[in-house]
């Protein structure tokens, strides 16, 4: 009886959902919503209950009930300027369906998790829209266990059983090496994000696709690591210097990364566009205003936002299905600017 009692306890919502084949928010749903189900899911998903003993978090399922109004946004570090419109994306929707804003700023480190878990868990929010990549340790099964919806916009979430927004990060990698190769760069160099980041992973990719498809062979081309800052840019810049042979085209993984490399060989002493054309990734306001004007790929920030916020209003108000997990990839357009130009005789 004790060890009943004791499997009882540690049972999951999520382990109900592997057991009969569905996803958490349909055992919620199951738990919570019956009527909303097809009596065959419901049945599969009551068996499993009864099967492996699973007990619903009646505490956690009140505070659901009670709706804060409130949406926990997830970002890595909101001094970066790229999140902005994402936000204001976010807010106009959310606001449209009477939703207010509770932003969580990571600031590059994991510290601060705990804390925001504990938010989710405390039942002080509706839902969660992460801009982080990743999923907090701990926040899925605080998810689960209160049926708090999630989505993630920006960057994508391998593996991730909910909704998803995010660019054709890849698409518009490939597209920048054949940009600079039509304009006859043949010495190619890309400055890289940080390498656990989905986007670095999904524009490094298209970069050395772009190669491929061009007819250049990958050691013919440099990349320069880097972490999606000013500072990144400009470190890279001092090897481009440094080295014999420079790239005369260099595409990098953010617009920060690009302005710092932009304002660093320019007081060396290169010419930009004459001598090296830079290509930045996603289309910040400060590449409109850097001397020269960066070329870059504008992403649809305010778009993202919005679209993903949609998603989430959608899940909260029960019309989306519970096997609604849709992975949404918004195209880039190529933002051509005074950064790039034909590459230099000889």
């Amino acid at each position: 009886m004790d060890d009943e009692t004791g499997d009882r306890r540690t049972a999951r919502i999520a382990d109900v959902a592997q057991l009969a084949g569905v996803s958490t928010a349909t055992v919620s749903r199951a738990l919570t919503a019956p009527g909303q189900l097809r009596a065959a899911t419901l049945a599969r998903v009551m068996e499993a209950v009864r099967s492996i003993g699973y007990t619903p978090n009646v505490a956690a399922r009140s505070l659901r009930a009670r709706r804060t109004m409130l949406v926990l946004v997830v970002v890595p570090d909101i001094a970066n300027p790229f999140f902005a419109d994402v936000l204001r994306g976010i807010d106009e929707e959310l606001s449209a369906h009477g939703y207010g804003l509770l932003i969580g700023n990571l600031a590059r480190t994991r510290k601060k998790e705990p804390q925001l878990i504990g938010i989710v868990q405390s039942g002080q929010v509706d839902g969660v829209i992460l801009l982080n990549g990743r999923v907090p340790e701990g926040l899925d099964r605080s998810m689960s266990d209160t049926g708090t919806p999630m989505v993630a916009v920006c960057e994508a979430i391998p593996g991730a059983n909910f909704p998803q927004v995010g660019a054709q990060n890849r698409e518009a990698a490939i597209e920048a090496v054949a940009y600079l190769v039509a304009l006859g760069h043949r010495r190619l160099a890309y400055v890289a994000g940080p390498k656990d980041n989905v986007l670095e992973r999904e524009r490094r990719a298209g970069f050395l696709q772009g190669l491929r498809a061009a007819g250049i062979d990958r050691r013919q081309a440099s990349i320069y690591p880097g972490d999606f800052t000013f500072a990144a840019g400009e470190t890279a810049a001092q090897t481009f210097l440094s080295s014999p042979g420079r790239p005369t085209g260099v595409f990098a993984a953010n617009d920060e990364m690009a302005i710092g490399f932009l304002k660093s060989v320019r007081a060396a002493g290169v010419s930009v566009p004459r001598d090296v054309s830079v290509v930045g990734f996603d289309g910040i306001a400060f590449a409109d205003y850097v001397e020269p004007t960066l070329t870059t790929f504008r992403q649809p920030r305010r778009e993202l936002g919005r679209q993903g916020a949609a998603l989430l209003v959608e899940a909260l108000s029960g019309a989306a299905t519970a096997t609604d997990a849709p992975h949404i990839r918004l195209p880039v357009p190529l933002v051509v600017r005074d950064s790039t130009g034909p590459a230099p005789v000889g």
